[in-house]
């Protein structure tokens, strides 16, 4: 990854760069699946925090949950979820975006005063789309967008994962893991609007 690259997956529609990463221990919860996609989301939830050097908690403090997975068919069943209305005072024109876009995800995010992560929402409707990816693919894939705030494109065109030659297995990008980790370093800021950023991530990259 060059310093251009790094810029990129945080620099915003706007030309806003924009970075910000958690502040506290993640503290995960899931809703619409079985015990066993269960299992495969902590486990992404688990692999990541280990690469990103962050505690997973069994509960926030201020917040009970502050990493809420929520799968289901259709947008319309999140206008029935209890109190969720008060996580996302937009909620149903959120819904109805989505639903115009046929969108499949989303993921909202709420920060600290320190412009830290503390809270992020997850929404996948399981389309044909979403359905037809691995379990352990679909978590990994979306526990990676939400360790950092990551611009709206920077997996748009080509996903945090790659598959093995040797053996077909699905692992995250050695330049994504490489980034994710640098973003964690401890000299680093929780948040940052200067491009210049990037240059101390690179700085902080392996180079072969």
């Amino acid at each position: 990854m060059t310093p251009n690259d790094i810029e990129n997956m945080f620099t915003r529609a706007d030309g806003d760069y924009v970075f910000a990463r958690w502040g506290r221990p993640i503290a995960p919860i899931v809703f619409g699946v079985d015990d066993a996609t269960l299992e495969v989301v902590k486990g992404a939830v688990e692999a990541v925090a280990r690469l990103a050097r962050l505690e997973v908690a069994e509960t926030d403090a201020e917040l009970g949950a502050n990493l809420l997975f929520f799968f289901f068919r259709d947008w319309d069943e999140l206008r029935a979820v209890p109190d969720l209305g008060e996580l996302v005072p937009d909620l149903p024109d959120l819904v109805a975006r989505l639903q115009a876009a046929d969108a499949n995800q989303y993921r909202g995010f709420r920060f600290d005063e320190g412009g830290a992560i503390k809270m992020c929402f997850v929404f996948l409707r399981m389309d044909a789309a979403l359905a037809g990816m691995a379990a352990e693919d679909l978590a990994l894939s979306q526990v990676v967008q939400t360790v950092l705030l990551w611009s709206e494109a920077a997996f748009g065109g080509k996903s945090p994962l790659a598959v093995l030659p040797d053996n077909d297995a699905t692992v995250l990008r050695p330049e994504i893991a490489n980034l994710i980790h640098a973003a964690y370093d401890p000299v680093m800021p929780v948040a940052a609007r200067d491009k210049s950023h990037a240059l101390r991530l690179f700085g902080r990259m392996p180079r072969e």
